[in-house]
């Protein structure tokens, strides 16, 4: 029987000592590989959209978003890691466990007690994914869209600008990350710095050998490279064709 691979790990605790000792802990799980930590909900947040994790360990009361609330944002995401709470409070179990939480384990934290988490993050089904939403965040809020909306993708740097027809947002993905986790819900590269829906094109020009599209209901004019100029065309075709 094939063993599984090393559980990646993400510890999120605002409280140092706490953090320190979970992460030694944990460490010296044969099923832990990777220990990633956090001193908040906001700065795990975006850890996890940087990397791949298997299970959060997270406290429940910290400043600004709390554990609930970045267990909540977690449930949305693509593919959800799995989540244990660790915290000194037994009044949020019922909480903890509304959003899926596979355990609850009570500080201090025994060692024992905690390879048993780590069993139950093993033995425990992955939540659903969820890939028509997206997690976008301003002003410290964190929203979700419909991917659904978004018209066209703008590479602004390490960053990219999701667009849709009332709004646009910032999110820290580069654009070749989106490329290839969007190919198959109909997101194509027109430019170096644009990826379109093709669901939101609407017209394709050729003017003098120079291409452009309008997406998007009040649309858009994009323009598109000559190298990818026939691909599109061709995609957009077999778009239009697909039964």
């Amino acid at each position: 029987m094939t063993a599984s691979p090393p559980l990646r790990v993400l510890l999120v605790d605002d409280e140092r000592p706490a953090l320190d000792e979970l992460a030694f802990l944990l460490s010296q799980d044969p099923r832990v590989g990777d220990v990633l930590t956090s001193d908040s909900a906001t700065d795990g947040l975006r850890i996890l959209q940087e990397a791949d994790v298997d299970v959060v360990f997270l406290d429940v009361q910290m400043p600004g978003l709390t554990g609930i609330e970045l267990a909540q944002v977690l449930s949305r995401f693509k593919q959800p890691p799995r989540f244990v709470f660790v915290t000194a409070h037994e009044g949020h179990a019922v909480d903890a466990f509304d959003v899926h939480a596979v355990d609850y384990v009570l500080k201090p934290v025994r060692a024992e007690r905690l390879a048993e988490a780590v069993r139950r993050a093993v033995g425990a089904e992955p939540l659903p994914t969820r890939d028509t939403e997206v997690a976008v965040e301003r002003g410290g809020v964190t929203r979700f869209i419909s991917r659904a909306d978004i018209t066209h993708v703008e590479a602004q740097g390490d960053y990219a600008r999701l667009h849709t027809a009332a709004d646009s947002y910032l999110v820290r993905s580069p654009l070749a990350t989106l490329e290839a986790e969007w190919a198959d819900a109909g997101f194509v590269r027109i430019h170096r710095s644009l990826l379109v829906s093709l669901a939101h094109v609407r017209e394709v020009r050729m003017d003098g050998g120079r291409c452009t599209v309008m997406v998007g209901p009040a649309p858009v004019e994009l323009v598109v490279s000559r190298r990818h100029t026939r691909e599109l065309r061709d995609l957009l075709l077999r778009h239009r064709t697909a039964p």
